[in-house]
């Protein structure tokens, strides 16, 4: 069995334990409870037999005991004949002088605990109405404090599993995205060498640039592969200058039936970032933006310098978000498309939320009519 499985079982068994305790513990107090509740129906049989006891008796009997036992600090008690209230006992004063609020907590009382029938004489019966002591009233709400506590503790262990998985799992992609930069840079490298050949031999200088932009894209790609689950090395670099050169690559490479517009300041805005990881989040935001349009409509790409911050805007006109999806679509996973993994815009959170300390959101979006997303990114 490898450590892992080990792990999981081991952790699936302190889980189960942990259950299975707090199930004990909620079953003793609901035991508690019950026995509580019948040992007050047996004070109460006792109160109302140590009544009658001292209405039987004359002055001169021994009255101590039953003067003893109807003395209860805790539980509330009502006497009546034929409804009417002919005693009351450990009722607060403000009920006990309102006879409209003392009718009602009678029919409370009523609720809670059959009465106790006490003869007087033939066809003539006392009714004992009692209610919960106060220390019963607490013990009650026990249980739901446990309830909630085992939910909680539910959650906390939901909350640590998943955690714990997605964890793993991004340690599996990590790892996935480094061996595929590794594997990427062997042919790169072969591909670099026939590229100087090409140039020795005097091929087309036109076909070599375009081709040399190729090799070039493939080392940032391979640069982007290796940076994921690591901290990236950022600069200070010119925001306008880097977005747009990721602009102008992609420009070149898409449909004609695609009309791209890029606006910016004339001026450059220095921001802390990673080139590479910033490309990628232009790059993965555009095709995105050319995806929505199914290849046909207007892109644009908008930089606006504020205060202490830059926003990127990437605005389409395409099939549009629901509102409802405005935050699922940056969900790993999440993708409206029939091809694909669904991990672009997840990627580009990452990169812009986590790497930039920036924020992304969709700004605005109508069905059938387009979207912008937003980037904010502060100034270095």
């Amino acid at each position: 069995m490898q450590f892992s499985e080990k792990r999981n079982i081991t952790r699936w068994i302190i889980i189960m334990t942990s259950f299975v305790i707090v199930t004990l513990i909620l079953w003793n107090t609901y035991s508690f409870f019950q026995i509580f509740k019948e040992e007050e129906r047996v004070k109460m049989e006792h109160w109302a037999l140590a009544q009658k006891k001292i209405s039987d008796m004359d002055l001169n009997a021994d009255l101590e005991l039953p003067f003893a036992i109807i003395q209860n600090p805790r539980i509330p008690i009502i006497l009546t004949i034929n409804d009417s209230i002919i005693k009351t006992v450990n009722i607060e004063d403000n009920v006990e002088k309102d006879k409209r609020k003392l009718q009602a907590f009678l029919k409370k009382l009523k609720l809670q605990n059959e009465p106790i029938v006490m003869r007087i004489s033939k066809g003539k019966s006392q009714y004992l109405y009692y209610g919960d002591s106060s220390l019963l009233n607490k013990l009650k709400y026990y249980p739901v404090a446990l309830l909630l506590i085992i939910f909680l503790f539910a959650a906390v262990v939901y909350n640590f599993y998943r955690s714990t998985k997605m964890a793993t799992q991004n340690k599996l992609w990590a790892g996935m995205a480094k061996e595929t930069a590794h594997q990427i840079g062997t042919p790169l490298s072969s591909l670099i060498g026939w590229l100087e050949i090409m140039k020795a031999d005097q091929v087309d200088p036109t076909t070599v640039a375009e081709i040399e932009k190729d090799v070039n894209r493939l080392q940032t790609i391979t640069d982007r592969f290796s940076k994921i689950g690591s901290e990236p090395l950022l600069e200070t670099k010119d925001i306008i200058a880097e977005t747009e050169q990721s602009f102008d690559y992609l420009k070149s490479r898409f449909s004609k039936q695609v009309i791209f517009s890029f606006k910016a300041p004339g001026y450059p805005i220095l921001v802390s970032l990673n080139p590479a990881l910033h490309s990628w989040t232009v790059e993965n935001l555009v095709k995105n933006a050319i995806d929505a349009m199914k290849g046909r409509g207007t892109l644009d790409v908008i930089i606006e310098d504020e205060n202490n911050t830059v926003k990127i805007l990437v605005k389409d006109s395409g099939k549009g978000i629901p509102k409802n999806q405005f935050k699922r679509i940056f969900e790993p996973g999440f993708t409206t498309k029939k091809r694909g993994w669904g991990l672009g815009l997840s990627l580009t959170k990452r990169i812009v939320e986590e790497y930039h300390k920036g924020k992304i959101k969709v700004l605005h979006s109508e069905v059938g009519k387009g979207t912008t997303i937003q980037i904010t990114l502060k100034k270095a």
